[in-house]
């Protein structure tokens, strides 16, 4: 038994590190972030190779209790002042290996200031004296204009009032956010906005977005466009297809790689009922959960123009349109749960060189890339209806992963205008299904020259890169329409006019 028993217990001598500890990396790079918003968590994986149990006497941070990183080791927290700066006597088995999970939040003022961005780095130290081994930690730090609601002294948050339904009165609404002040109603592109909850335009007011300007929403978050007021985006056109340095950019407050294409990270930008003179232009829109939402002014022709723009992976619809006025040029939707436009409860449409397309696949989605209707249905089943006046697609293409991608649902008893002219459409219906008589393709006061199921051939649609060959069945297939004479890219249109937002071309190999 006692000599059972001492062989047990070397098991468990833990003999300190002699600097043998191994990792996953030796440098720990922290994706982007701003000031003061937390980072996603990185990992670290430390081994020891050797064939004897050891003890790591300190594990820490070299900047120790003023770090701006924080550290979990092996579910540990570690001891201090502030926790996940400083750990003892860390046990590794041999043979074995743990984990390391790194994060940090660096308020950008009190460290650099001038500065719109820096690198801000620290180390982890493994072991002491003679034996300390370090992984570098580095993070690119971005400062921003940050826009967020007020709170009370009990921590209550700021909520806005607007009239909600045109009836001249401000309601009540659970809305967090605020408006913006007249010194905000510029942004710029010097440094990125970053907004909590809505930021709102009062009546009256314009809020304008100059050329190259970066707005991050945080959850939850949008713009509000009320009443009278004015959301005036005046992007140019880019040097760069990729850094998009003229583009106004619409996007979520994350950074790092992996939020790069996800749908829903924040809410929208809401023209509300009465706002007006909306207009966009260069303009991308990505990762929200409606891109756009126009509510009402159907008459109003200067309700919102959008030209030269994209709006990406929506959770639910690119353009929301409700008993409204769009006119779009030169406008490329793809990747939304729902659909990409859908102009509902009637209103006026007119889309040209526009590209309609939905590649969803994160899940089973139920609506077709284009959806036009002229009702509504509240949530007792009452159905009101509204004229659908217009809705005109000239030099389109519809189409996308699912089948049929245009959805047309009329009540009969209101009016029900629209015609797709020099237009390509996927929709294919093997079934019979859809036998009403807006879907009866001969009826050239409704369908003009129009091509259905031609795979357009996208470049890569999965990925948002719509351009089409040279060869296309969208090439050469346009007539002279709309007011631009550049494609989404700023180069000349064809002659004939290719169908979408843009030209066709050779693609790379």
């Amino acid at each position: 038994m006692l000599i059972f028993w001492s062989s047990c217990r070397q098991d468990f001598e833990f003999i300190p590190t002699t600097g043998t500890l191994t990792f996953s990396k030796d440098t720990v790079y922290l994706d982007t972030v701003f000031s003061n918003i937390g980072s996603s968590t990185y990992t670290l994986k430390v081994y020891n190779s050797s064939d004897t149990d050891i003890r790591i006497p300190s594990l820490k941070l070299s900047e120790g209790q003023s770090s701006n990183y924080r550290l979990t080791v092996d579910g540990m927290t570690g001891f201090g002042t502030l926790l996940g700066k400083e750990f003892e006597n860390v046990e590794l088995l041999a043979k074995d290996s743990m984990y390391v999970f790194i994060e940090t939040t660096v308020d950008i003022d009190p460290l650099v200031a001038d500065e719109t961005q820096f690198l801000y780095t620290d180390a982890i130290e493994f072991g002491s004296g003679s034996n300390i081994q370090k992984v570098e930690l580095v993070t690119l730090i971005k400062d921003a204009v940050f826009i967020y609601p007020n709170k009370d002294a009990e921590g209550v948050v700021e909520t806005l009032k607007f009239d909600v339904d045109g009836d001249g009165i401000e309601d009540e609404t659970n809305v967090q956010g605020r408006f913006l002040e007249d010194s905000e109603l510029t942004f710029t592109n010097e440094k990125p906005y970053v907004i909590y909850g809505y930021a709102a335009v009062e009546n009256g007011k314009i809020l304008t977005v100059n050329p190259g300007a970066r707005v991050h929403f945080h959850a939850n978050s949008g713009l509000l466009i009320t009443e009278n007021s004015s959301l005036h985006v005046n992007g140019l056109p880019s040097l760069d297809a990729e850094l998009l340095e003229n583009e106004v950019i619409f996007q979520g407050d994350r950074l790092e790689p992996l939020y790069e294409d996800i749908p829903g990270q924040w809410q929208t930008i809401w023209l509300l009922s009465g706002s007006t003179d909306n207009t966009l232009n260069y303009a991308t829109i990505k990762n929200g959960t409606v891109g756009i939402l126009s509510d009402g002014n159907q008459e109003d022709v200067s309700k919102l123009v959008i030209t030269n723009s994209q709006i990406y992976n929506s959770s639910n619809f690119g353009i929301l349109g409700r008993a409204t006025s769009i006119n779009a040029e030169n406008v490329v939707l793809n990747n939304s749960g729902v659909s990409s436009f859908a102009g509902t409860y009637g209103g006026n449409y007119n889309f040209t060189h526009s590209t309609i397309a939905n590649y969803w696949t994160n899940s089973f989605r139920q609506f077709p890339a284009l959806l036009l209707n002229n009702f509504i249905v509240d949530a007792d089943n009452n159905v009101f209806t509204n004229p659908l006046e217009s809705a005109n697609f000239t030099n389109c293409i519809i189409y996308g992963n699912d089948n049929p991608e245009l959805l047309l649902e009329k009540e009969t008893s209101e009016i029900f205008n629209f015609k797709f002219t020099n237009s390509l459409i996927y929709f294919e219906d093997s079934t019979g299904y859809y036998s009403e008589p807006q879907y009866d393709f001969n009826d050239t006061d409704h369908y003009e020259n129009v091509q259905f199921n031609s795979d357009p051939e996208f470049l890569e649609p999965s990925k948002n890169q719509l351009q089409i060959p040279f060869g296309s069945p969208a090439e050469g297939a346009g007539i002279a329409s709309g007011d631009l004479i550049v494609d989404i890219t700023n180069t000349t249109r064809h002659s004939p006019a290719d169908l979408g937002a843009y030209n066709a071309i050779e693609f790379e190999e």
